[in-house]
Formats: structure tokens, C-alpha cells, sequence
């Protein structure tokens, strides 16, 4: 993807979340090239010097590999100059630990100029060498062949805790990960977040994090978040717009037909990584065989960060909803294709499937009518077993184990 960009564009941005391995990446992307320099902001007399001449630092006529450019915001004027005066495609490749163009006094000055790729943690079958598949699969055909699944509950439970990151996914020993994890969302709030966004009481932010991480997949309204920590509203939604920008957080906004007026529109939250939202829930295999541990909210989050993966690489130009409306019906994830199809995702961290647990995809199956291609409950049982028409249960692997099949969706 990445390779194909710089070909047809004069400026790449890779974004995403820290230690995702963006630098490796574009590391790699000009492994193949001799035309190459690299800079990286981290470096403190890097930084200095992109600051004192903008224009001198970016004049290069190869590709210029800039790393972590949200730390000297200044460089894309610069480079906006650059690429008018010399409309090359692959002029140069920027990485960043933000969303750059929601950072604040950061217009979208390269319209035209440049294409951003979202960089996620690893997605299963990247980790284990599957397909990743499913969206495209089921938008392609409403009986796709799905295989039976070979993992329980227990092993659901193991994948979602190690998440995607690549180096919590070497540390095999959960205390090490767990290390990680602790170091991460330190480094996170006390250095980048800081960096990006005008926030001083970082105790504040991290009471927040570990708020939204014990509400996981339930809907975001700020205004309750603020009278449960007794913060003001306004610092609430400030937070939040931080955690958006650093890529710790997603809010999936809600999906409505134009037939009903009962859909709720109120986004839900979904941490970018399902092993630092179970770190942060002080969630572990031991406390998850509890008969009380509530474990779905932390398979939801795995699999609509599975889902949400899958959407940056599927043939078919897909958005991720989710759907609830006041009469409490709700489906955790609606897949809409641009052509107007929709296939709805519920969630189950239980190894068995009832009728019952379609009463979210039969709602939204009559709403819409032809437009609804199919709807799974995807469970950690290892059937696929059909309960009506353009309905099936199926194995949450089924999101990594399916292939994607041949040519354009």
C-alpha cells in the first residue's frame, strides 16, 4: 500500500499509534532505494535544526524520509513549497505518532499532495499468518465458505490480551507484557500526548483512560464521564480528543437508517488495541476464568479492532458502525459498503450461540430489508451453523481464517 502511494503521490504520511512499527515500515520502503535520506525528530539536535531552517532542512531531490513529523509541525509548509515546485510522485514519506491533520493549528495544507495510510498494531492474521479475509468475503457473498474454528474461550481470551503491538507480541511472558504495557501508556500520556495537545494535570488523563478502558464498547457520552471523575465537561472532551489524536482511542459513530427515527446516535468507544485496554482494565487469564469476570466488552474490543484493520486493506470501500436504538435493540458492529449493502457483526465471548442472540441482526435485517447481505454472531465456539436466512453463527478465527476472494469486491 505504502509502495504503491509513493508511486502515484508526492507526499506519503504514515499515522498510527506508537511502537506500531511505522519506522520500521518506512524503513523498509526505502531499503529498495538508493535516492534516500532519513531524519528522525526524536533526535533532539535533528529537531533543533528543522526548526532554525525549514526550507534548507527538506530541500533534498531524492525522498526524504522524515520520522515523527507531528514534533516539528512547521517542516509541512516547507514541504508544501517543495512539492508545488517540483510535482515528482514520492517526494517524500512522513511518519507520526498523530493524527496530523486534527493536531491543533495544523491545517490540511497538502490537498491533492498527499495520501495518508493508518497504520494499525498487527492484525491476527499478520501475526499468525492467516488470510484476513472476512470483509471482503462477506460483502462478496452471503453463504462465503467460513472454516470451523479450532480455538475456546480461553484462547479468545490469551489473543485479545496480547494485542497487536510487536513488541507485546514477542514478550511471550505476561508479566514482561505487562511491563510494556505500563511503560507505554506512561510514556504515552507523560511525553507524546503532553506534546500534542495542552494538557498539564496528566493524572487527570490517566484517570480517564482507566475509565474508559472499564467501559469498553459501551457507549461515549462525556458528560456522564465528567460527573463520574469529577472533572469539568470541557477538560473531558479535551482528553478525549487527545487520546483520538494520539491513536490510543476510536470512537465508531452510530449507524441509522433514514426509515427509523429510534436509532441512538451516540458514538462508542473502542481502544485502538485490545491488550492495552485489557492492561488497563487489570484484566489477566487468571481473572478472566472467574465466573464473574466480565470478559465480553474485552472480546468486542478485539474483534472490532479486527474488523476496523481489515476495512485499511479490504477491495470493497467499507465503514465501520454500530448500532443501538431505544427500544434496546443493538448489533455491536455495522459494516455499510459505499454501494449502500450492509453486513451487521454481534459479539459473543461465550462458546455457545441462542436464538436470542440474533435479536439485534433480525431487527436491523427488517429494518432494511434487501440491503442487509448478512449478519454473524461471531463466538468462541468452533461451529458455523446457519439460524435463518442470510444469518449464521461463526467462529470469531472466522475474521482471520477466511480468504478474500479473487478479484474486485
Amino acid at each position: 500500500m505504502v509502495s504503491a502511494a509513493l508511486a502515484d503521490t508526492r507526499v506519503v504520511v504514515i499515522n498510527g499509534a506508537r511502537q506500531v512499527g511505522k519506522s520500521t515500515l518506512a524503513e523498509i520502503m526505502v531499503d529498495a532505494r538508493d535516492d534516500t535520506r532519513t531524519y528522525y525528530l526524536d533526535d533532539d539536535l535533528t529537531r533543533t535544526a528543522a526548526a532554525a531552517d525549514p526550507a534548507s532542512f527538506v530541500d533534498f531531490a531524492g525522498l526524504l524520509v522524515i520520522d515523527e513529523i507531528q514534533r516539528a509541525p512547521d517542516l509541512l509548509l516547507a514541504i508544501k513549497h517543495k512539492v508545488d515546485r517540483d510535482p515528482r510522485p514520492g517526494r517524500f514519506l512522513l511518519t507520526g505518532s498523530a493524527r496530523l491533520w486534527g493536531l491543533k493549528g495544523i491545517p490540511d495544507i497538502l490537498p491533492g499532495r498527499s495520501e495518508t495510510v493508518e497504520l494499525w498494531p498487527l492484525a491476527q492474521g499478520e501475526i499468525g499468518g492467516g488470510f484476513d479475509g472476512f470483509v471482503d468475503a462477506v460483502f462478496e457473498s452471503d453463504e462465503p465458505v467460513l472454516a470451523r474454528g479450532a480455538l475456546g474461550r480461553t484462547d479468545y481470551i490469551a489473543l485479545a490480551l496480547r494485542g497487536g503491538f510487536p513488541e507485546a507480541v514477542r514478550r511471550v511472558d505476561a508479566r514482561r507484557r505487562a511491563r510494556f504495557f505500563d511503560s507505554y501508556i506512561s510514556d504515552l500520556i507523560e511525553r507524546d500526548i503532553r506534546q500534542i495537545s495542552e494538557i498539564e494535570r496528566t493524572a487527570e488523563l490517566r484517570q480517564l483512560v482507566e475509565a474508559l478502558a472499564g467501559a469498553v464498547g459501551g457507549l461515549l457520552v462525556p458528560g456522564r464521564l465528567s460527573s463520574d471523575l469529577s472533572l469539568p465537561a470541557t477538560t473531558v472532551r479535551r482528553h478525549l480528543a487527545a487520546l483520538e489524536l494520539a491513536c490510543v482511542i476510536e470512537r465508531i459513530p452510530a449507524w441509522s437508517n433514514n426509515l427509523t427515527a429510534r436509532a441512538v446516535g451516540t458514538p462508542k468507544v473502542m481502544f485502538v488495541d485490545s491488550g492495552l485496554a485489557g492492561h488497563l482494565m487489570s484484566m489477566s487469564l487468571r481473572r478472566a476464568s472467574y465466573p464473574t469476570a466480565n470478559v465480553g466488552p474485552l472480546i468486542e474490543n478485539f474483534v472490532l479492532g479486527e474488523l476496523a484493520r481489515q476495512l485499511t486493506w479490504a477491495q470493497a470501500r467499507v465503514s465501520l458502525f454500530h448500532y443501538r436504538d431505544r427500544d434496546r435493540y443493538e448489533v455491536d458492529a455495522v459494516l455499510e459498503r459505499s454501494s449502500g449493502e450492509v453486513v451487521g457483526v454481534e459479539v459473543k465471548a461465550a462458546a455457545t450461540v441462542r436464538a436470542e442472540d440474533f435479536r439485534g441482526l433480525r431487527r436491523l435485517q427488517g429494518q432494511i430489508g434487501d440491503r442487509f447481505q448478512a449478519g454473524y454472531v461471531l463466538y468462541a465456539g468452533p461451529e458455523v451453523i446457519r439460524f435463518g436466512p442470510r444469518l449464521r453463527a461463526a467462529p470469531i478465527s472466522s475474521l482471520w481464517t477466511t480468504p478474500a476472494p479473487d478479484g474486485d469486491a
